[in-house]
Protein backbone atom coordinates (compact mmCIF):
# COMPACT_ATOMS: atom_id res chain seq x y z
CA UNK A 1 0.00 0.00 0.00
CA UNK A 2 1.21 3.44 -1.20
CA UNK A 3 2.60 5.78 1.90
CA UNK A 4 -0.05 8.54 0.90
CA UNK A 5 -3.02 6.32 1.06
CA UNK A 6 -1.37 4.88 4.55
CA UNK A 7 -1.13 8.14 6.27
CA UNK A 8 -5.02 9.22 6.14
CA UNK A 9 -5.86 5.94 7.84
CA UNK A 10 -2.72 6.36 10.37
CA UNK A 11 -4.20 9.41 11.06
CA UNK A 12 -7.52 8.87 11.94
CA UNK A 13 -6.87 5.85 13.92
CA UNK A 14 -4.89 7.74 15.83
CA UNK A 15 -7.20 10.50 16.49
CA UNK A 16 -9.98 8.25 17.78
CA UNK A 17 -8.05 6.12 20.19
CA UNK A 18 -6.55 9.29 21.35
CA UNK A 19 -10.22 11.02 22.35
CA UNK A 20 -11.87 7.34 22.86
CA UNK A 21 -15.02 8.59 21.38
CA UNK A 22 -16.37 7.06 18.33
CA UNK A 23 -17.18 9.66 15.49
CA UNK A 24 -21.10 9.15 14.61
CA UNK A 25 -21.90 7.95 18.58
CA UNK A 26 -23.67 9.05 21.46
CA UNK A 27 -20.17 10.90 23.31
CA UNK A 28 -21.62 13.40 25.49
CA UNK A 29 -21.00 17.11 25.33
CA UNK A 30 -18.63 18.41 27.87
CA UNK A 31 -15.42 17.18 29.11
CA UNK A 32 -15.50 13.56 30.81
CA UNK A 33 -12.59 14.29 33.13
CA UNK A 34 -13.44 13.47 36.60
CA UNK A 35 -14.31 16.65 38.75
CA UNK A 36 -12.11 17.18 42.03
CA UNK A 37 -13.36 19.56 44.26
CA UNK A 38 -10.63 21.78 46.34
CA UNK A 39 -10.85 21.81 49.51
CA UNK A 40 -12.79 24.93 51.21
CA UNK A 41 -9.96 26.78 53.61
CA UNK A 42 -11.20 25.69 57.46
CA UNK A 43 -13.38 22.81 56.74
CA UNK A 44 -13.66 18.76 56.33
CA UNK A 45 -15.42 16.49 54.52
CA UNK A 46 -17.82 14.36 55.80
CA UNK A 47 -18.48 11.28 54.01
CA UNK A 48 -21.72 9.96 52.79
CA UNK A 49 -23.38 7.94 55.24
CA UNK A 50 -26.44 6.14 57.20
CA UNK A 51 -27.34 6.83 61.41
CA UNK A 52 -29.79 6.63 63.45
CA UNK A 53 -32.21 10.01 63.81
CA UNK A 54 -32.99 11.10 67.14
CA UNK A 55 -31.96 10.63 70.55
CA UNK A 56 -30.83 7.68 72.16
CA UNK A 57 -33.10 7.17 74.95
CA UNK A 58 -35.61 9.15 76.51
CA UNK A 59 -34.69 12.24 77.65
CA UNK A 60 -36.37 13.90 81.09
CA UNK A 61 -36.08 17.49 78.99
CA UNK A 62 -38.89 16.41 76.44
CA UNK A 63 -42.10 14.58 77.63
CA UNK A 64 -42.85 13.64 74.02
CA UNK A 65 -40.06 12.62 72.32
CA UNK A 66 -39.56 12.12 68.69
CA UNK A 67 -39.27 8.77 66.86
CA UNK A 68 -35.87 7.50 65.62
CA UNK A 69 -35.49 6.91 62.10
CA UNK A 70 -32.65 5.41 60.13
CA UNK A 71 -31.44 7.75 57.79
CA UNK A 72 -28.51 8.49 55.06
CA UNK A 73 -27.20 11.77 54.41
CA UNK A 74 -24.88 12.91 51.59
CA UNK A 75 -21.83 14.11 51.70
CA UNK A 76 -20.68 17.72 52.71
CA UNK A 77 -18.14 19.84 53.85
CA UNK A 78 -18.44 21.37 57.26
CA UNK A 79 -16.68 23.88 59.61
CA UNK A 80 -14.19 22.66 61.81
CA UNK A 81 -15.26 24.94 64.21
CA UNK A 82 -17.99 27.28 65.28
CA UNK A 83 -18.09 30.37 63.31
CA UNK A 84 -16.03 32.55 65.43
CA UNK A 85 -15.62 36.65 66.43
CA UNK A 86 -12.99 36.96 64.07
CA UNK A 87 -14.46 35.64 60.99
CA UNK A 88 -17.82 36.97 62.00
CA UNK A 89 -16.37 40.16 62.20
CA UNK A 90 -14.95 39.82 58.37
CA UNK A 91 -18.44 39.64 57.46
CA UNK A 92 -19.34 42.68 59.74
CA UNK A 93 -16.60 44.60 57.64
CA UNK A 94 -17.06 43.84 54.43
CA UNK A 95 -20.91 45.38 54.78
CA UNK A 96 -19.57 48.21 57.08
CA UNK A 97 -16.89 49.21 53.95
CA UNK A 98 -19.11 48.64 51.09
CA UNK A 99 -21.54 50.95 52.68
CA UNK A 100 -18.71 53.81 52.85
CA UNK A 101 -17.30 52.88 49.57
CA UNK A 102 -21.03 52.77 48.28
CA UNK A 103 -21.68 56.40 50.21
CA UNK A 104 -18.38 57.94 48.36
CA UNK A 105 -19.25 56.97 45.12
CA UNK A 106 -22.96 58.67 45.17
CA UNK A 107 -21.64 61.69 46.62
CA UNK A 108 -19.10 61.98 44.25
CA UNK A 109 -16.91 63.27 46.90
CA UNK A 110 -13.54 62.86 45.21
CA UNK A 111 -12.64 61.70 42.02
CA UNK A 112 -10.44 59.70 43.79
CA UNK A 113 -13.11 57.61 44.91
CA UNK A 114 -14.47 57.20 41.19
CA UNK A 115 -11.84 54.03 40.81
CA UNK A 116 -13.77 52.25 43.83
CA UNK A 117 -16.08 50.99 41.57
CA UNK A 118 -16.08 48.71 38.43
CA UNK A 119 -18.17 50.22 35.51
CA UNK A 120 -18.88 47.37 33.23
CA UNK A 121 -20.19 48.51 30.21
CA UNK A 122 -22.51 51.68 31.41
CA UNK A 123 -21.45 55.17 31.00
CA UNK A 124 -19.72 56.51 34.47
CA UNK A 125 -22.64 59.04 34.85
CA UNK A 126 -25.33 56.40 34.39
CA UNK A 127 -23.80 53.80 36.58
CA UNK A 128 -23.18 55.97 39.47
CA UNK A 129 -27.36 57.02 39.77
CA UNK A 130 -27.87 53.16 40.25
CA UNK A 131 -25.05 52.16 42.53
CA UNK A 132 -26.14 49.85 45.84
CA UNK A 133 -24.36 48.35 48.44
CA UNK A 134 -24.42 45.38 46.18
CA UNK A 135 -23.27 46.71 43.48
CA UNK A 136 -19.68 45.47 42.15
CA UNK A 137 -17.17 47.12 44.23
CA UNK A 138 -13.70 47.28 43.11
CA UNK A 139 -12.01 46.16 46.72
CA UNK A 140 -8.61 47.21 45.37
CA UNK A 141 -10.05 50.48 47.18
CA UNK A 142 -10.82 49.72 50.21
CA UNK A 143 -7.93 51.33 51.80
CA UNK A 144 -8.61 54.68 50.57
CA UNK A 145 -11.85 55.27 52.56
CA UNK A 146 -10.77 58.28 54.60
CA UNK A 147 -12.03 57.28 58.01
CA UNK A 148 -9.52 59.39 59.61
CA UNK A 149 -11.04 62.44 57.51
CA UNK A 150 -14.49 62.43 58.90
CA UNK A 151 -14.23 64.65 61.45
CA UNK A 152 -12.60 67.41 59.39
CA UNK A 153 -13.41 67.35 56.40
CA UNK A 154 -16.98 68.80 55.03
CA UNK A 155 -17.17 66.35 51.93
CA UNK A 156 -16.27 63.39 53.45
CA UNK A 157 -18.50 64.28 56.18
CA UNK A 158 -21.33 64.58 54.69
CA UNK A 159 -20.98 61.75 52.33
CA UNK A 160 -20.20 59.13 55.34
CA UNK A 161 -22.41 61.12 57.23
CA UNK A 162 -25.26 57.77 57.73
CA UNK A 163 -22.54 55.88 59.08
CA UNK A 164 -22.21 58.08 62.42
CA UNK A 165 -24.02 58.84 65.33
CA UNK A 166 -23.89 63.16 66.18
CA UNK A 167 -21.00 62.45 68.46
CA UNK A 168 -19.36 61.05 65.35
CA UNK A 169 -19.35 57.00 66.85
CA UNK A 170 -19.92 54.69 64.02
CA UNK A 171 -23.68 53.52 63.98
CA UNK A 172 -23.61 49.67 63.91
CA UNK A 173 -27.38 50.11 63.34
CA UNK A 174 -27.05 51.01 59.82
CA UNK A 175 -24.54 47.84 58.76
CA UNK A 176 -27.27 46.63 56.15
CA UNK A 177 -26.63 43.49 54.35
CA UNK A 178 -28.57 43.39 51.14
CA UNK A 179 -28.97 39.97 49.30
CA UNK A 180 -31.72 37.91 47.74
CA UNK A 181 -31.88 34.11 46.57
CA UNK A 182 -33.74 32.09 45.03
CA UNK A 183 -37.50 30.47 46.27
CA UNK A 184 -37.33 26.59 45.44
CA UNK A 185 -39.37 25.99 48.04
CA UNK A 186 -42.26 28.25 45.76
CA UNK A 187 -40.97 26.29 42.80
CA UNK A 188 -41.78 22.82 43.75
CA UNK A 189 -45.27 23.47 44.39
CA UNK A 190 -47.54 21.68 42.54
CA UNK A 191 -49.57 24.37 41.31
CA UNK A 192 -46.30 26.17 40.21
CA UNK A 193 -45.22 22.57 38.05
CA UNK A 194 -43.68 24.06 34.85
CA UNK A 195 -45.72 23.22 31.64
CA UNK A 196 -43.41 20.87 29.22
CA UNK A 197 -46.19 21.07 26.49
CA UNK A 198 -46.48 23.95 26.48
CA UNK A 199 -43.33 25.93 27.50
CA UNK A 200 -44.58 27.96 30.01
CA UNK A 201 -45.64 28.29 33.65
CA UNK A 202 -49.53 27.82 34.43
CA UNK A 203 -51.72 31.58 34.29
CA UNK A 204 -52.53 30.56 38.29
CA UNK A 205 -48.66 30.14 38.71
CA UNK A 206 -47.72 32.27 41.63
CA UNK A 207 -44.51 33.23 44.01
CA UNK A 208 -44.86 34.40 47.19
CA UNK A 209 -41.75 36.32 47.84
CA UNK A 210 -40.11 39.12 50.36
CA UNK A 211 -39.87 42.64 49.54
CA UNK A 212 -37.48 44.98 51.62
CA UNK A 213 -36.78 48.53 51.91
CA UNK A 214 -35.09 51.05 53.81
CA UNK A 215 -36.55 54.76 55.08
CA UNK A 216 -35.03 57.75 55.59
CA UNK A 217 -34.44 56.92 59.46
CA UNK A 218 -32.74 53.71 58.29
CA UNK A 219 -34.88 51.01 59.83
CA UNK A 220 -35.64 48.20 57.82
CA UNK A 221 -39.40 47.42 56.58
CA UNK A 222 -40.60 44.47 54.57
CA UNK A 223 -43.84 42.88 53.43
CA UNK A 224 -44.84 39.73 51.17
CA UNK A 225 -45.87 39.88 48.16
CA UNK A 226 -47.34 37.74 45.80
CA UNK A 227 -46.10 37.55 42.52
CA UNK A 228 -47.77 36.28 38.87
CA UNK A 229 -44.89 33.57 38.02
CA UNK A 230 -43.64 34.09 33.98
CA UNK A 231 -40.20 33.47 34.14
CA UNK A 232 -37.09 31.86 36.91
CA UNK A 233 -36.53 35.54 38.18
CA UNK A 234 -40.17 35.84 39.44
CA UNK A 235 -39.02 33.18 41.74
CA UNK A 236 -35.96 35.74 43.76
CA UNK A 237 -37.01 36.75 47.12
CA UNK A 238 -34.69 39.79 49.03
CA UNK A 239 -33.81 40.77 52.48
CA UNK A 240 -32.17 43.49 53.98
CA UNK A 241 -30.40 42.71 57.71
CA UNK A 242 -28.20 44.42 60.26
CA UNK A 243 -25.60 42.11 60.54
CA UNK A 244 -24.12 43.57 63.31
CA UNK A 245 -24.49 41.06 66.76
CA UNK A 246 -26.78 41.60 69.28
CA UNK A 247 -24.19 42.76 72.63
CA UNK A 248 -26.67 43.61 74.69
CA UNK A 249 -28.03 39.73 74.67
CA UNK A 250 -25.31 39.50 77.68
CA UNK A 251 -27.11 41.60 80.04
CA UNK A 252 -30.76 40.86 78.68
CA UNK A 253 -30.74 37.62 78.59
CA UNK A 254 -29.22 36.77 82.46
CA UNK A 255 -30.69 39.12 84.64
CA UNK A 256 -29.42 39.99 88.28
CA UNK A 257 -26.11 38.34 87.02
CA UNK A 258 -23.16 41.55 86.20
CA UNK A 259 -21.86 40.07 82.49
CA UNK A 260 -21.12 43.92 81.71
CA UNK A 261 -17.63 42.68 80.34
CA UNK A 262 -18.85 41.16 78.33
CA UNK A 263 -21.47 42.94 76.47
CA UNK A 264 -18.88 45.36 76.18
CA UNK A 265 -15.89 43.34 74.56
CA UNK A 266 -16.85 40.11 73.58
CA UNK A 267 -17.85 40.62 70.16
CA UNK A 268 -14.63 43.14 68.91
CA UNK A 269 -11.95 42.45 71.38
CA UNK A 270 -8.98 40.95 70.03
CA UNK A 271 -8.90 38.58 73.23
CA UNK A 272 -12.49 36.95 72.03
CA UNK A 273 -11.69 36.78 68.61
CA UNK A 274 -11.07 32.56 68.50
CA UNK A 275 -14.72 32.17 70.44
CA UNK A 276 -17.71 31.41 68.81
CA UNK A 277 -19.78 34.55 67.80
CA UNK A 278 -22.78 34.87 69.65
CA UNK A 279 -26.21 37.50 69.74
CA UNK A 280 -26.71 36.26 66.09
CA UNK A 281 -30.22 35.52 65.19
CA UNK A 282 -30.94 32.78 62.33
CA UNK A 283 -31.43 34.94 60.13
CA UNK A 284 -28.25 36.88 60.49
CA UNK A 285 -26.98 33.53 60.14
CA UNK A 286 -28.55 33.09 56.82
CA UNK A 287 -27.51 36.41 55.22
CA UNK A 288 -23.91 35.07 56.59
CA UNK A 289 -23.67 32.00 54.49
CA UNK A 290 -25.12 34.04 51.31
CA UNK A 291 -22.28 36.30 51.70
CA UNK A 292 -19.22 33.40 52.01
CA UNK A 293 -20.87 32.37 48.67
CA UNK A 294 -20.83 35.49 47.58
CA UNK A 295 -16.69 36.25 48.11
CA UNK A 296 -16.25 32.89 47.29
CA UNK A 297 -17.82 33.56 44.09
CA UNK A 298 -16.48 37.05 43.16
CA UNK A 299 -12.93 36.07 44.15
CA UNK A 300 -12.43 32.61 42.88
CA UNK A 301 -13.63 30.25 39.10
CA UNK A 302 -14.58 27.76 41.61
CA UNK A 303 -18.15 26.34 40.50
CA UNK A 304 -18.75 24.90 43.94
CA UNK A 305 -22.48 24.74 45.87
CA UNK A 306 -23.37 27.13 48.04
CA UNK A 307 -22.31 28.37 51.67
CA UNK A 308 -25.63 27.40 54.31
CA UNK A 309 -26.75 26.06 57.38
CA UNK A 310 -26.73 22.84 57.97
CA UNK A 311 -30.06 20.54 58.24
CA UNK A 312 -30.53 18.64 61.31
CA UNK A 313 -29.43 15.58 59.82
CA UNK A 314 -26.55 16.44 58.22
CA UNK A 315 -25.46 17.75 61.56
CA UNK A 316 -26.85 15.00 64.02
CA UNK A 317 -24.67 12.85 61.56
CA UNK A 318 -21.39 14.91 61.56
CA UNK A 319 -21.75 15.30 65.48
CA UNK A 320 -21.47 11.20 65.83
CA UNK A 321 -18.31 11.25 63.92
CA UNK A 322 -19.13 7.70 61.98
CA UNK A 323 -20.82 5.82 65.20
CA UNK A 324 -24.14 5.31 64.67
CA UNK A 325 -25.22 5.24 67.99
CA UNK A 326 -23.06 7.24 69.73
CA UNK A 327 -24.37 9.20 72.63
CA UNK A 328 -22.22 12.47 72.74
CA UNK A 329 -19.85 13.06 69.94
CA UNK A 330 -17.07 11.17 71.48
CA UNK A 331 -18.56 7.83 71.42
CA UNK A 332 -19.42 6.88 74.97
CA UNK A 333 -22.16 7.36 77.58
CA UNK A 334 -20.42 9.50 79.88
CA UNK A 335 -19.20 13.33 79.55
CA UNK A 336 -15.81 12.93 81.53
CA UNK A 337 -13.11 10.30 80.28
CA UNK A 338 -11.20 7.81 81.54
CA UNK A 339 -9.29 10.47 84.27
CA UNK A 340 -12.52 12.16 85.13
CA UNK A 341 -11.70 14.90 83.05
CA UNK A 342 -14.89 16.63 81.23
CA UNK A 343 -14.92 16.30 77.83
CA UNK A 344 -16.90 19.40 76.70
CA UNK A 345 -17.59 22.79 77.94
CA UNK A 346 -21.44 23.04 79.84
CA UNK A 347 -22.53 23.11 83.13
CA UNK A 348 -21.76 20.35 85.35
CA UNK A 349 -23.58 21.11 88.89
CA UNK A 350 -25.94 23.73 89.47
CA UNK A 351 -23.69 26.95 88.80
CA UNK A 352 -20.12 25.20 89.01
CA UNK A 353 -19.38 26.68 85.96
CA UNK A 354 -15.73 26.21 86.37
CA UNK A 355 -15.73 22.48 87.21
CA UNK A 356 -14.98 21.77 82.99
CA UNK A 357 -12.16 24.66 83.08
CA UNK A 358 -14.75 27.12 81.27
CA UNK A 359 -16.86 29.65 83.29
CA UNK A 360 -18.68 30.59 79.90
CA UNK A 361 -17.77 30.41 76.29
CA UNK A 362 -14.11 28.96 75.43
CA UNK A 363 -12.08 29.47 72.56
CA UNK A 364 -13.23 27.35 69.87
CA UNK A 365 -11.38 23.60 69.75
CA UNK A 366 -10.65 24.09 73.40
CA UNK A 367 -11.71 20.02 73.72
CA UNK A 368 -10.75 17.01 71.53
CA UNK A 369 -12.08 16.73 68.30
CA UNK A 370 -14.81 13.69 67.28
CA UNK A 371 -13.77 11.09 65.06
CA UNK A 372 -14.45 13.28 62.03
CA UNK A 373 -12.52 15.79 63.17
CA UNK A 374 -14.92 18.63 64.10
CA UNK A 375 -14.88 20.32 67.86
CA UNK A 376 -17.19 21.24 70.03
CA UNK A 377 -20.57 19.68 68.49
CA UNK A 378 -21.14 19.28 72.06
CA UNK A 379 -21.37 22.02 74.34
CA UNK A 380 -19.57 25.59 74.62
CA UNK A 381 -22.76 27.06 72.43
CA UNK A 382 -25.71 25.65 70.59
CA UNK A 383 -26.05 25.94 66.94
CA UNK A 384 -28.64 26.81 64.58
CA UNK A 385 -29.43 24.45 61.70
CA UNK A 386 -31.49 25.24 58.50
CA UNK A 387 -34.71 23.01 60.32
CA UNK A 388 -38.11 24.35 60.81
CA UNK A 389 -38.43 22.36 64.18
CA UNK A 390 -41.41 20.20 64.91
CA UNK A 391 -41.81 17.88 67.96
CA UNK A 392 -42.22 15.10 65.38
CA UNK A 393 -40.56 16.06 62.37
CA UNK A 394 -39.11 12.25 61.94
CA UNK A 395 -42.44 10.89 61.55
CA UNK A 396 -42.73 13.17 58.08
CA UNK A 397 -39.81 13.63 56.70
CA UNK A 398 -38.08 11.46 54.32
CA UNK A 399 -35.34 8.71 55.38
CA UNK A 400 -32.84 9.79 52.33
CA UNK A 401 -31.55 13.56 52.98
CA UNK A 402 -34.18 14.44 55.74
CA UNK A 403 -35.07 17.93 55.96
CA UNK A 404 -37.61 19.99 57.11
CA UNK A 405 -36.93 23.69 56.39
CA UNK A 406 -39.04 26.24 55.86
CA UNK A 407 -38.40 29.79 55.48
CA UNK A 408 -40.70 31.70 57.36
CA UNK A 409 -41.74 35.04 56.05
CA UNK A 410 -43.15 38.11 58.02
CA UNK A 411 -47.14 37.30 57.86
CA UNK A 412 -46.70 33.57 59.14
CA UNK A 413 -47.28 32.26 62.42
CA UNK A 414 -44.23 32.32 65.03
CA UNK A 415 -44.75 28.73 64.87
CA UNK A 416 -43.23 28.33 61.37
CA UNK A 417 -40.10 30.41 62.48
CA UNK A 418 -38.90 27.84 65.28
CA UNK A 419 -35.58 26.67 64.40
CA UNK A 420 -34.11 23.63 65.08
CA UNK A 421 -30.39 24.00 67.25
CA UNK A 422 -28.44 20.96 68.56
CA UNK A 423 -25.60 20.93 70.38
CA UNK A 424 -25.88 22.06 74.12
CA UNK A 425 -23.99 25.30 75.05
CA UNK A 426 -21.97 26.52 78.14
CA UNK A 427 -25.15 26.88 80.18
CA UNK A 428 -26.97 23.78 79.51
CA UNK A 429 -26.91 20.65 81.65
CA UNK A 430 -25.64 16.98 79.53
CA UNK A 431 -28.71 16.18 78.29
CA UNK A 432 -28.24 18.54 75.75
CA UNK A 433 -25.09 17.99 74.91
CA UNK A 434 -26.52 14.13 73.33
CA UNK A 435 -26.49 13.94 69.40
CA UNK A 436 -29.93 13.63 69.26
CA UNK A 437 -31.30 16.13 71.54
CA UNK A 438 -32.83 18.79 70.02
CA UNK A 439 -34.16 22.25 71.46
CA UNK A 440 -35.35 25.57 69.32
CA UNK A 441 -35.12 29.20 69.02
CA UNK A 442 -37.25 32.12 66.92
CA UNK A 443 -35.53 33.02 63.84
CA UNK A 444 -35.32 36.63 64.89
CA UNK A 445 -33.80 36.08 68.55
CA UNK A 446 -30.22 36.18 69.05
CA UNK A 447 -28.79 34.44 72.57
CA UNK A 448 -25.41 34.74 74.54
CA UNK A 449 -25.28 30.47 73.61
CA UNK A 450 -26.28 30.05 70.38
CA UNK A 451 -23.80 30.42 67.19
CA UNK A 452 -23.20 28.37 64.14
CA UNK A 453 -21.08 26.59 61.52
CA UNK A 454 -21.14 26.35 57.74
CA UNK A 455 -21.66 23.38 55.13
CA UNK A 456 -21.41 22.62 52.38
CA UNK A 457 -22.89 20.02 49.97
CA UNK A 458 -19.95 17.77 47.93
CA UNK A 459 -20.16 17.57 44.62
CA UNK A 460 -20.56 14.02 43.60
CA UNK A 461 -20.44 10.87 45.54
Amino acid sequence: MKLKTILPILTLTIALIGCNKPAGELVGSGKSNKFVEADPFGMLLIRKGSFMKGENTQSNLFTLPDNKMMSTVDAFWMDETEITNNEYRQFVIWVRDSIAMTLLLRAGANDEYADGLQYMMQPKEEYLEDITPDTALNWAMVNKIPWNRYKYDEEIHAALRPLFYSDNTINTNRFHYHYSWKNYDQAKLQENKFDVAKGKYPESARARVDSFWVDTDGAIHDTTLIRKLVEPKDLYTECIINVYPDTMVWIRDFQYAYNDPKMLKYFYHEGYANYPVVGVTWEQAHAFCNWRTKIMQDNTSLDAQVYRLPTEAEWEYAARGGRKMAMYPWGGNYVRDYKGCFLANFKPYHGAYNDDTGNGPMAVASYRPNDFGLFDMAGNVSEWTMETYSKTSNTIIHDYNPNHAYMARKDDPDVLKRKVIKGGSWKDVKDYLQCGARDYEYQYESRPYIGFRCVRSFIGD
